[in-house]
């Protein structure tokens, strides 16, 4: 056997660009592949905050013409904000599942960043209006500056605005974007942005919603990126009130706030939640059902989108 690649995030993010990311996201969600609970471990020290270890394994089904297995290992050390240090580290290795060989070691942080952006945009390809033109992006971070890119693969962008709760981070964000010669702007004014915004895509940390009902026009299409736990909330219950929802996978319905806290309140039914995203791309079809209805697309993440994205760099290499 022989020694696995290595790339680092330059490396990784070069063999990912979202045409091919997102198509290759397609073929797998219709597809599917074995992906088992992710694991949770709870770290201690004395005198840091508990740390945690994160596992997340998945691997091809039995009769795939290929067979990869892999596992993303995530570090999450909170006492790092005082280091200045990342407080997440990501790694991701990618084996052939016949023979246990080790293929690649890639950066599991970039790899993440761009499947999480690239699963959005493959949802709004199914869930926004063809004819959406205008996006406001919620979170200038490291996921919220590629939401732009990921897009303008799956619609034609003429109006871009950009918000953080650090204004001045949404303006380099939105001079950024200018850079690359797409129409970006920065806002402080979240409610106007929205009001006219036919995508309304959130990567945020919220623990209480940013995202309000009452401002979405009809035909409005919302992404809901950075909540990932119980805790976190980026749209309030006025949205997915509205909202025809879907969800990457049905995990969302027991990690994502703005899901759990509505359906306990009796706000929404299981009913409101009318598919996966795995739904969506084997019926490969257009899932609006008209120009006026609002749609939502709500995600955590899966294992199924790591190995999907991992297969891709190594066949690209």
């Amino acid at each position: 056997m022989g020694e696995p690649l290595l790339l680092d995030a330059r490396q990784t993010a070069a063999k990912l660009p979202f045409p091919e990311l997102i198509a290759a996201l397609q073929r797998g969600f219709a597809k599917g592949c074995q992906t088992p609970a992710r694991h949770h471990h709870t770290l201690r020290s004395e005198g840091e905050p508990d740390g945690t270890l994160l596992l997340m394994p998945a691997w091809s089904n039995a009769d795939d013409e290929d067979h990869f297995l892999g596992v993303k290992l995530v570090t999450i050390m909170p006492g790092n904000m005082n280091r200045s240090l990342p407080a997440v580290v990501s790694t991701y290795m990618l084996y052939d599942a016949i023979t246990g060989e080790q293929l690649a070691l890639m950066d599991g942080n970039t790899l993440t960043s761009r499947r999480t952006v690239a699963a959005s945009a493959l949802g709004a390809k199914y869930l926004s209006r063809e004819d959406s033109s205008s996006l406001v992006i919620m979170g200038a971070g490291r996921v919220g500056s590629l939401i732009a890119d990921a897009y303008s693969a799956v619609r034609s962008l003429r109006h871009i605005v950009v918000w953080d709760i650090n204004p001045e981070q949404a303006d380099r964000l939105a001079s950024s974007l200018r850079d690359q010669g797409l129409p970006a702007q920065s806002t402080t004014d979240i409610k106007t942005a929205i009001e006219s915004a036919d995508i309304v895509s959130a990567a945020t940390l919220a623990t209480e919603p940013v995202v309000r009902g009452e401002w979405l026009k009809p035909g409005t299409h919302v992404d809901l990126i950075g909540a990932f736990t119980p805790e976190m909330r980026e749209a309030d219950d006025e949205v997915m009130r509205r909202a025809s929802i879907y969800v990457d996978t049905a995990v969302a319905l027991e990690e994502a706030g703005e899901l759990i806290e509505p359906l306990a309140a009796g706000v929404i039914g299981k009913e409101a939640i009318l598919g996966t995203l795995t739904d969506l791309c084997r019926k490969d079809e257009f899932a609006r059902a008209n120009a006026n209805q609002i749609t939502c697309f709500k995600s955590v993440g899966s294992g199924l989108a790591d190995l999907t994205a991992a297969q891709l760099v190594y066949k690209r290499i």
